[in-house]
């Protein structure tokens, strides 16, 4: 067997010592030792070879926007929105196209070649900012798999003439139906936007991503109003739902009784804590809510629980690096997640977890995708990763390298040799 590509030495997660992998066309064709040379080959000198990330929620038309805005004083969700607007109005094409390829490039580079984004589709900017990222898709192809989610951020009741939106955006090539439910004026307009977006992904066979209850607000009602419609109308297609930051300010009753909703409607779960622990509890009185969802109690109830980055540099986050290591760290921190076990879970969410968000095939075996990071040789483990910070030395996408990072450190001084 004559390998493309041939990885040596590396240590997988899951194996004590170091093995070869041998890859031919986008699949991995053999884990063992002692594997023939291949066309490339690629020494990991006992550095960890593991999965690629996968970002299931961030914001390609948006990303790259921050400088172009007016600050955020109050630092809400709300003002954030407002002051896209105008940005937005102003759109090409061309500018969205060009920023999202950028934020595409920056995740590969960080190791991430699969990635669900969330576009706006609005009478604001109508299918523009869709058309760009798009393009952008297509152009970055080879290095990366984008999924499109058509998000009607500004309501479907409320910014009439977004419901014919969506339908064109489905026709045009978006991959799934987004949803804001919670930004409708009344509990009413809000069933009627989940009922609509729902009746989309069942007439179109697409999934559902839809943000929901992204509020501090304790009664805020759309993501019990959404698993139930899920029930009672047994959609065949898979519903997700992002930030949830109004479960955290549930009182412990009421929690556990959405979180049976969910249980009971399999809704894939994803938390956004840079973004959240920014925007949410920002004017609380001390102590402040995290603005968090019940990351724990998800997973302990058996649902899947993912991270995403949400925000590259917009009018929600003017930080973000495109970086799911950093977006696996911060959840860490947030989610309370120290133990060997729950770092596991913290790695989880940025890989195999958000892979399934997006319904794609993940692992690192025979017969697998080989889509892989090489890690430094002084990267052991998934933990080291976490505490270095540094991106793969090597990113593998479908059978090909598409990214190389190298990184070198001086020091011309040291107190660690001391003399008498």
């Amino acid at each position: 067997m004559e390998y493309d590509l041939l990885v040596r030495n590396a240590q997988l997660p899951e194996t004590e010592t170091p093995v070869d992998i041998g890859v031919v066309g986008a699949r991995i064709e053999r884990i063992g030792t002692g594997l023939p040379d291949g066309d490339r080959v690629v020494d990991a000198g006992g550095g960890l070879v593991a999965g690629g990330f996968v970002d299931c929620h961030v914001h390609l038309d948006k990303a790259l926007i921050a400088d172009s805005l007016p600050v955020n004083e109050s630092g809400t969700l709300e003002e954030a929105i407002e002051s896209i607007h105008s940005r937005k109005r102003g759109y090409t094409v061309r500018d969205v196209r060009e920023r999202a390829i950028q934020a595409i490039e920056m995740h590969v580079r960080n190791g991430c070649t699969r990635i669900r984004t969330h576009v706006d589709v609005d009478t604001i900017g109508g299918l523009t900012p869709l058309k760009g990222v798009l393009e952008a898709r297509e152009a970055c192809a080879a290095i990366a798999e984008v999924q499109v989610v058509a998000f009607p951020q500004e309501g479907v009741v409320q910014d009439p003439g977004t419901a014919a939106l969506l339908e064109e955006a489905l026709e045009h090539g978006a991959d799934a139906i987004g949803g804001m439910p919670d930004n409708e004026r009344t509990d009413e307009d809000t069933q009627a936007h989940i009922d609509h977006c729902l009746a989309l992904a069942q007439r179109h066979d697409v999934p559902v991503d839809m943000h929901v209850d992204e509020t501090d607000d304790p009664t805020a009602r759309s993501l019990e109003a959404l698993a139930s419609r899920v029930i009672e109308t047994e959609l065949e297609p898979s519903v997700t739902a992002g930030h949830t930051c109004a479960l955290a300010a549930y009182n412990e009753t009421h929690a556990h009784r959405v979180i049976d909703l969910l249980v009971e409607a399999d809704i894939r779960m994803v938390t956004n804590p840079p973004t959240n622990l920014l925007l949410q509890g920002r004017h609380d009185q001390h102590p402040k809510r995290r603005g968090l969802t019940r990351v724990d109690q998800l997973r302990e109830a058996g649902l899947t629980v993912a991270a995403g980055q949400d925000c590259i540099q917009d009018g929600f986050y003017p930080y973000g690096r495109a970086s799911m290591i950093e977006t696996a760290l911060v959840t860490a921190h947030a989610a309370h997640l120290q133990t060997p076990a729950e770092r596991a879970v913290a790695w989880s969410a940025v890989t195999d977890s958000a892979a399934a968000v997006m319904e794609l095939e993940y692992g690192l075996s025979a017969g697998s995708l080989a889509t892989f990071n090489v890690f430094e040789p002084a990267v052991t483990t998934r933990t080291d990763v976490l505490r270095a910070g540094s991106p793969p030395r090597q990113v593998v996408h479908e059978g090909r390298i598409v990214a190389e990072n190298t990184s070198s450190s001086t020091l011309y001084a040291s107190g660690s040799a001391m003399s008498d």
